[in-house]
């Protein structure tokens, strides 16, 4: 895919996350997260660093930690195997990028 309008691949289930695979290469991919209001990831790592980078929608992401605020245009770097979980207080959605 050379050409992607984000916003037009956003959609919500009534509950849960929904993902859509967006570039995928040897050394990582890039992901759409989109996370119905009310759903949470409990925490994990990833072998791979990352970024995650907030479209819409209001969140908290933890990080190590460390409670950050997830709103629109907010960019979060997570080194690898740093423990993460979120939340959504909202319909969100955000572009995660691993390993690239």
């Amino acid at each position: 895919m050379a050409d992607l309008n984000i916003k037009q691949l956003i959609s919500y289930s009534s509950k849960g996350i929904l993902s859509k695979e967006l570039v995928k290469t040897e050394r990582g991919n890039v992901a759409l997260f989109c996370l119905a209001k009310g759903t949470e990831i409990s925490e994990h790592t990833s072998t791979k660093s990352g970024m995650v980078y907030v479209v819409e929608g209001k969140g908290v992401f933890e990080l190590e930690g460390k409670k950050i605020e997830m709103l629109p245009g907010v960019l979060i770097f997570m080194e690898k195997n740093a423990a993460h979980s979120l939340k959504a207080k909202e319909d969100t959605s955000f572009i995660l990028t691993l390993g690239l």
